[in-house]
């Protein structure tokens, strides 16, 4: 109970950005302005500062790493199976392929400072750090069917990869933050995660609309909320993982697709009404799901 109680909060935060997208003062295009803030200017300022003042101090961060790595590499493996076991459309494969392995790093990242304060947000935003590469170039290239041109570029101009590169950088090389500077980043960083949770609300739409086959809806809905927290768990505790990142590996393997895949399936020509139904079905079932997982970690 404590456990959701602890989450609560943050599904609190989605229902509100639910309830206000459906109010006339905020529309769709306040809701395209407000991700556009959270994607390009507030999420980065937090994972360059999480990661420049606190990836030194993570302990174990090879064999944590190595669990996110494991349990990513899983769900593009079962999310590629399913072109074997359903016979969809190609549109429709593409998009929903990567509904298997996304993550919401809002939530996660969320999620994880509310478990272990300083300490979880910069575990996460470092797994972030190496995993959003992982998963984009999965996506993207599903989505582009060759298209590798595509695919590289677009990597390069991510900020959140590019954020994670430079805080990255910034802790090796041993660089403090100017006090200035700090205070500035912590501010954005503040309000990315209340405000991103609240673009993730008004982005769900459940649309039981028969574009997607059950079977295919319960099969990517298991890789990515029962399946991927399960090898979390499992590879964590062989390579060793104290309790506090074991939980956090799990955390991040647990917690729903963000729904940015129906955005990347829009815009690349992929069918986004199946995506649209995965990441509403599974940010709403990852409300009992995830404190679930995170009480089998204890």
């Amino acid at each position: 109970m404590s456990i959701a109680l602890v989450l609560l909060p943050d599904f609190l935060l989605i229902l509100v950005g639910v309830l206000l997208s459906r109010l006339r003062a905020f529309d769709a295009a306040f809701w395209a302005g407000a991700e556009r803030l959270v994607y390009f200017v507030l999420f980065p300022a937090l994972l360059f500062r999480s990661l420049a003042t606190g990836a030194g101090a993570i302990g174990d961060s090879l064999p944590f790493v190595a669990t996110g790595l494991a349990f990513t590499l899983a769900g593009i493996a079962l999310s590629f199976l399913a072109r074997f076991l359903f016979r969809l459309p190609e549109g429709d494969f593409a998009a929903c392929f990567q509904c298997g392995f996304r993550f919401n790093t809002y939530l996660a990242l969320s999620v994880a400072e509310r478990l272990q304060a300083a300490r979880g947000l910069a575990a996460v935003t470092l797994l972030v750090g190496v995993l959003v590469p992982v998963v984009n170039l999965a996506a993207v290239g599903m989505l582009a069917r060759g298209g590798e041109a595509r695919v590289l570029p677009a990597l390069a101009r991510n900020p959140l990869v590019l954020a994670c590169v430079a805080g990255l950088a910034c802790a090796a090389l041993g660089w403090p933050l100017p006090a200035v500077a700090d205070r500035v980043l912590s501010s954005l960083g503040g309000a990315a995660l209340a405000l991103g949770l609240l673009t993730v609300g008004a982005a769900l739409k459940l649309r039981l609309d028969g574009t997607l086959p059950l079977p295919a809806v319960a099969y990517w809905t298991a890789v990515k909320l029962v399946v991927l927290p399960a090898c979390a768990l499992l590879v964590g505790r062989l390579l060793g993982l104290g309790e506090s990142l074991l939980q956090l590996a799990v955390v991040m393997a647990a917690v729903p697709t963000a729904p940015s895949a129906y955005v990347l399936a829009t815009q690349m020509g992929g069918h986004g009404r199946p995506v649209a139904l995965l990441v509403t079905l599974g940010t709403l079932l990852a409300a009992v799901t995830l404190p679930l997982w995170l009480a089998a970690t204890g």
